[in-house]
């Protein structure tokens, strides 16, 4: 019998890790997209929204931009170092540790990619 974590992909209790890691991913997914969605949603129909009709991007005025750019963003990342930290707590305990390594892995790739794109709303 062997050690090696990479073989296996389920720990002594079931396939529970998985479905953490998943359902942990998503939310953290979903929850920077809800955060996006309201954020356009303001600009378009908040105290700013008049200042926005001859804009190239619906979101023009200063504090959504901000919030725009910086919540998701925040939410992204913290919930990838969150899954790190998860990483390392499951490979102390001995269990299958590659799959909170890939949740981490694919929350910060999902930030680095909002991130590329929302500097458009710098630029304007």
């Amino acid at each position: 019998m062997t050690d090696d974590v990479g073989k296996r992909w389920h720990g002594p209790g079931g396939s529970g890790g998985v479905r953490r890691a998943a359902l942990f991913t998503v939310s953290v997914i979903v929850s920077a997209l809800v955060v996006m969605v309201g954020c356009i949603m303001w600009a378009a129909w908040g105290p700013h929204s008049g200042q926005c009709r001859d804009a190239a991007f619906a979101v023009c005025a200063e504090p959504e931009r901000t919030i725009l750019l910086v919540v998701p963003s925040a939410l992204l990342l913290l919930g990838g170092l969150f899954a790190f930290v998860q990483t390392y707590r499951v490979w102390r305990k001995g269990g299958t540790w590659p799959i909170w390594q890939g949740a981490g892995w694919a929350l910060l790739v999902s930030m680095v990619i909002y991130m590329s794109m929302s500097l458009s709303v710098l630029s304007q």
